[in-house]
């Protein structure tokens, strides 16, 4: 059965109009199910949407208020930085490296872990 005309969450945080979608089907979009909110605050989210959103037990959600209810999505794994931030985070002793001694050490290690089968 086709997408009914409304939009369509393709991936989190996008929204796409269904005329993008043309030719292709609902992942059961249309299926409705009802769950309880428990005294403790829990909703037990459908076996299959779990699966269908890779949302194993421990995955952290964003929870939005919308105009039209709440919406959830899966809550970034690392904050938010800039370089500027992190830039020289890392110690280094000694000169800075040439290009040719970087991609020089690089080959040697993917070597190494070729001849050890990890690649």
């Amino acid at each position: 059965m086709p997408c009914p005309e409304h939009l369509h969450r393709r991936q989190p945080g996008i929204i796409l109009p269904v005329s993008y979608l043309k030719g292709q089907y609902c992942m059961a979009i249309a299926d409705k199910t009802t769950t309880t909110v428990s005294t403790k605050g829990q909703v037990i989210l459908p076996a299959a949407i779990r699966r269908r959103r890779h949302w194993d037990a421990g995955t952290r959600l964003l929870v939005e208020e919308t105009p039209e209810g709440v919406l959830l999505k899966a809550a970034p794994l690392f904050k938010r930085t800039r370089v500027e931030d992190v830039f020289g985070s890392l110690p280094h002793r000694g000169p800075p490296k040439t290009l040719q001694e970087m991609q020089a050490g690089i080959a040697v290690e993917a070597q190494r872990r070729h001849a050890r089968g990890r690649y």
